[in-house]
């Protein structure tokens, strides 16, 4: 049994900088792999690992198979093969132990169902200790007598109690695990502004810390509502674009620099890396929009061609 929180709670005010990511990260140490390694996914967290495989073990693409995970001994589906993974870390390595068999496929079905019986079972006993508590997820492991029970909460919850009786109506170890608002997401799923599943639920769950600086420099509007996500927290596609916007623009000249063209001192007034296009303003009072390939930096002064 566990107590660990996660403190990723979103307040919901307007004060940007608590849309950022704050939490603790651990063992960032990231690795490129010279030899192939199987990828693999926890279908009920959406978590992602990559796997050694003994070369007696066949796997291929759809399979299931048994591996470590931090919660215990569990089924993982296989995604593939990552011929030369790059930027994973140390823990996301483990080692398969065997790949199921159609005994374990069975169990899961039938751990599967005892999962939505558990559902109100869960929120029946919530209720009656007076807890303020979300269920989100409930798991059973395949390959241990323990039950995951993954919820979500605006402040920390003394559960202890609740514990007690789902031990008493379960009969196996009870693990409850507070989650963040991110990590509701990508385990819930959903679809983001942009119409599309969201990022860390459909591409990939190890998302990079978010912050405000990433929007400025995409030249996105600081408005929470329209930087952030359903979950509250600034979008994960701002970290995965922002490497390009932040190679694009070492090529470019900033806002504010003052240049001499065409007889007249300008002002650049905007920076458009995706069009390569910039925009600035004369003391003569002309605007002009001059693609970016035109300037080029001489003296550590920028001019145009």
């Amino acid at each position: 049994m566990s107590d660990i929180f996660e403190s990723d709670i979103d307040d919901q005010t307007e004060n940007l900088s608590e849309l950022e990511d704050d939490e603790g990260i651990s063992d960032t140490s990231e690795l490129t792999i010279d030899t192939p390694l199987y990828n693999l996914k926890l279908d009920y967290s959406c978590e992602t690992l990559y796997a050694k495989v003994p070369e007696k073990i066949n796997l291929k693409a759809g399979d299931f198979a048994i591996i470590p995970t931090r919660y215990g001994k569990d089924m993982a589906r296989v995604l593939g093969i990552a011929k030369k993974p790059i930027g994973i870390k140390q823990s996301d390595i483990v080692t398969v132990e065997r790949k199921a068999s159609e005994k374990d496929l069975e169990k899961r079905a039938e751990l599967k169902q005892k999962e939505k019986d558990a559902f109100p079972i869960f929120k029946e006993k919530v209720a009656a200790h007076k807890l303020e508590m979300k269920l989100v997820e409930v798991h059973f492991l395949t390959e241990e007598s323990k039950a995951l029970f993954f919820f979500s909460s605006d402040n920390r919850v003394d559960f202890r109690e609740l514990v007690k009786d789902l031990v008493s109506i379960f009969k196996m170890r009870i693990e409850l695990r507070q989650i963040g608002v991110r990590d509701e997401s990508r385990i819930t799923g959903g679809l983001g502004i942009c119409g599309r599943p969201f990022c860390c639920h459909g591409v990939s769950d190890k998302l990079r810390p978010v912050s405000i600086k990433m929007a400025k420099d995409q030249n996105l509007s600081l408005n929470s509502m329209k930087i952030s996500g359903q979950c509250g927290r600034l979008l994960c596609c701002l970290s995965y674009e922002y490497d390009w916007y932040n190679e694009a623009r070492r090529k470019l000249p900033n806002e504010g620099v003052r240049l001499f063209y065409d007889g007249t001192d300008f002002k650049i007034t905007e920076v458009n890396p995706l069009t390569s296009m910039v925009k600035m303003i004369g003391e003569d009072g002309r605007m002009l929009e001059v693609n970016a390939k035109r300037f080029y930096k001489e003296n550590n002064r920028w001019k145009i061609n």
